[in-house]
């Protein structure tokens, strides 16, 4: 489980460990923080349909809810700024790594799958908070992307302390 995890977040890991190489640029930018997003939705649904535990069951609903309303912005604004996002190594490994997330998830259940989307939630988050603050908020050139991702940070904050209350609490009920 813990390499799935490790696979999952691996990229985000690569975008925050490479700020002093090849900064991403806008366009690339907007590509990873769709994709991030995107990610965290689809693995939010699944813990709507599948979590067992109720308090897993209404955090994945809070992430369909929080990254879809960040998505919407992030459209409006490339949108607005004539940006295409171009897909780059770290959206395309996002994509890949979340979709190996759920086909894992998909072979679990009860207690098995709220465990490790809860421990993917924990290791996602602390990769997307250290990628915004290493290399994408320091990367972006134009200041209304930039807002916009200081804007949403705290949002992030709080899903990985959220997201730690539920991985400290998980196991202890019945």
């Amino acid at each position: 489980m813990k390499m799935l995890i490790g696979a999952a977040v691996a990229s985000l890991a690569l975008v925050a460990g490479s700020a002093h190489a090849q900064s991403p640029n806008d366009a690339q930018i907007a590509s990873i923080v769709v994709t991030a997003n995107q990610v965290d939705i689809d693995a939010g649904k699944l813990a709507e349909s599948k979590g067992s535990n109720a308090e897993v069951k209404a955090f994945g609903k809070q992430m369909v809810t929080d990254h879809s309303g960040v998505n919407k912005q992030a459209v409006a604004l490339v949108t607005k700024l004539k940006v295409t996002p171009e897909d780059n190594a770290t959206s395309k490994s996002l994509k890949s790594g979340g979709e190996e997330n759920l086909k894992n998830l998909k072979t679990l259940s009860g207690a098995a799958f709220d465990k490790a989307y809860i421990d993917h939630e924990v290791a996602y988050h602390e990769q997307v908070l250290d990628a915004l603050d290493k290399t994408l908020i320091p990367s972006a050139q134009n200041a209304e992307l930039k807002n916009l991702l200081v804007s949403v940070r705290p949002a992030f904050v709080a899903h990985l302390d959220h997201a730690k209350h539920l991985q400290s609490t998980l196991g202890k009920k019945s």
